[in-house]
């Protein structure tokens, strides 16, 4: 996989080069970089990440509002999650009353 060094996007191959879908920046083909490149069948997978229970082992909450109708509480334990396939994390919030779980908006 390439990825453009104008933009960052994948980069797609064309005959002995690299060419962005984003840019149309071009680059030349390297046979012995791409040999060295891993593929799928080389990859493994470790399964979906560990989630960790925010209410354990701390008692560290923040200030956020539960939204369960039925509870009135202002605390919240938090914990950030990479979001799957994302270049970003989610931050995933449990009332310290009632356990709700939700995830930041």
């Amino acid at each position: 996989m390439q990825f453009c060094d104008e933009c960052g996007s994948m980069m797609h191959t064309a005959g002995d080069t690299w060419v962005c879908r984003s840019c149309e920046n071009e680059a030349p083909r390297d046979s012995r970089a791409e040999a060295a490149m891993a593929t799928q069948d080389r990859q493994r997978d470790d399964g979906a990440p560990a989630v960790v229970d925010a209410t354990k082992g701390t008692t560290e909450t923040v200030r956020e509002p539960c939204p369960a109708d039925d509870c009135d509480s202002d605390r919240a334990h938090y914990e950030m999650m990479p979001k799957p396939g994302g270049s970003y994390e989610v931050r995933l919030f449990t009332c310290a009353e009632c356990g709700r779980k939700w995830r930041e908006s």
